[in-house]
C-alpha cells in the first residue's frame, strides 16, 4: 500500500470527505498534466464567535472549561484528536484543518463580557483544550495574549497547553500570572528526534526549542511541566523515559502522558501517514493500537481513552510511573491555582 507525501510543511496530502455533507467531490485524472504546487498556504478566515469559554464534564481532564481562540491549527499534527471537529465548520479534517484556520475575532471582549455576568463562578479556565492557542498565526492575530491581559486584569486563573515556542512572547503576563498563582502551563513534547518532529508535527517548534520554553518559563517563575503526548506504538514510545529526563533536567515541575488517539477521521489520516512515512512498520504499529484499544483504533470510553489498556498500555504505564520517581517529579508537583482573587474590575468587593 503506497500513500502520498503531503505537501511541504504539511501532517498530510489528504482532504476526507466532510461527514456531514451527503455531496462528494471527487477528483479524476482526465489525461492533461497539471503542476501539483510544492506548498499549500494557510487561509485565515475570520469569525465573530457567539460564546468564548467551552463547557466539559469530562472526567478525564481536570478542567471544566476552556477556551480556543482559533479552529484548526497550523501546527498539522497528524495525530491530532481535534481534527474532526473541523467537519462542523463544512471543511475537511484532512488538509483544511492545518490550512483554512478560523480566528474569533472578539474573542477578548466576549470573554470580558462572559466574566462580568452576575453569578459567574470562577474556576481554572484551560487555554489550547482543542487547538494550539500559540500556533504561528497568533504572531499576527495576537488573541491568546489579549486573553491573558483580561485573564490578569480579573484575577482568574488559567492554565495553558502548547507545542509553540511563542509562548515565551508573553512571559511578562505569565510572570506576573504567576506571582498570584494563577497560570500553570504545560508543553506538549512528543519527540526530541527533529526528523521525526518534522513529518509528525510539520510547523510545531522544534524539540529543542520547547525544552527551552520549559526552562525560560521555569527560570522566571512560571509554574511548568510537560506532556509526553502522544505516545505512539513503535513510533516514540522508546524516547519516553528521555523525554522526562530532558524535561526534569530543564526544570519542568510536573509530567504527564497520553497514548495515541484516532477518533473519527483521524484514523484514515494516520493509517495513509504510518503507509507513507513508516511502510515496513505501519501493520505493526496499529496492531499495537489495537491491541491498546480493545481491538479497535479507537475506544471513547472514560477512564481508558487517554491510557489504553492491556500489556503495552500497563508497560508504558510502569515505565513513566518509574521515570517519575527517577527524576523526582512526583515530588515537585503539587501547585493549586487560586480562584480567591478573582474581582472582575468597576465591581464592588465583599466587606466581609
Amino acid at each position: 500500500m503506497s500513500s502520498p507525501l503531503p505537501p511541504r510543511g504539511r501532517g498530510t496530502a489528504s482532504n476526507p470527505h466532510n461527514r456531514f455533507v451527503a455531496q462528494r467531490s471527487v477528483a479524476e485524472d482526465d489525461g492533461w498534466f497539471q503542476e501539483v504546487p510544492l506548498t499549500q498556504g494557510t487561509e485565515v478566515i475570520l469569525e465573530t464567535a457567539k460564546s468564548i469559554i467551552s463547557r466539559n464534564t469530562s472526567p478525564d481532564i481536570p478542567f471544566d472549561r476552556s477556551i480556543n481562540p482559533y479552529r484548526g491549527c497550523e501546527h498539522g499534527c497528524i495525530y491530532c484528536f481535534a481534527r474532526p471537529s473541523h467537519a462542523y465548520w463544512d471543511m475537511s479534517p484532512g488538509l483544511d484543518f492545518e490550512t483554512r484556520l478560523i480566528a474569533k475575532t472578539n474573542a477578548v471582549s466576549l470573554l470580558e463580557e462572559q466574566l462580568s455576568k452576575r453569578g459567574y463562578q470562577c474556576a481554572p479556565i484551560n487555554l489550547g483544550a482543542n487547538t494550539d492557542p500559540y500556533q504561528p498565526i497568533e504572531r499576527e492575530h495576537r488573541l491568546t495574549r489579549g486573553l491573558l491581559e483580561v485573564l490578569l486584569r480579573y484575577r482568574h486563573p488559567v492554565t495553558i497547553v502548547t507545542k509553540g515556542s511563542l509562548v515565551l512572547r508573553d512571559l511578562d503576563l505569565l510572570v506576573q500570572l504567576a506571582r498570584l498563582r494563577l497560570v500553570k502551563v504545560m508543553i506538549s513534547l512528543t519527540t526530541l528526534d527533529d526528523e521525526l518532529k518534522r513529518i509528525l508535527e510539520p510547523r510545531a517548534a522544534a524539540p529543542r526549542a520547547r525544552l527551552r520554553a520549559v526552562r525560560v518559563l521555569s527560570e522566571a517563575g512560571v509554574p511548568v511541566g510537560v506532556l509526553c503526548s502522544p505516545m505512539i506504538p513503535m513510533i516514540n514510545d522508546h524516547e519516553l523515559e528521555h523525554l522526562v529526563a530532558e524535561a526534569s533536567a530543564a526544570g519542568a515541575q510536573s509530567a504527564n502522558y497520553m497514548m495515541l488517539r484516532l477518533p473519527l477521521e483521524v484514523a484514515p489520516l494516520f493509517e495513509e501517514w504510518l503507509h507513507a512515512h513508516y511502510p515496513q512498520r505501519a501493520e505493526h504499529v496499529l496492531s499495537l493500537v489495537r491491541q491498546s484499544r480493545g481491538g479497535q483504533l479507537y475506544d471513547s470510553r472514560f477512564g481508558v481513552r487517554m491510557r489504553g489498556e492491556g500489556i503495552f498500555a500497563e508497560l508504558l504505564a510502569q515505565r513513566f510511573s518509574r521515570a517519575l520517581r527517577k527524576h523526582d517529579l512526583q515530588k515537585r508537583e503539587g501547585y493549586n491555582l487560586d480562584c480567591s482573587l478573582f474581582a472582575p474590575p468597576g465591581q464592588q468587593m465583599s466587606l466581609l
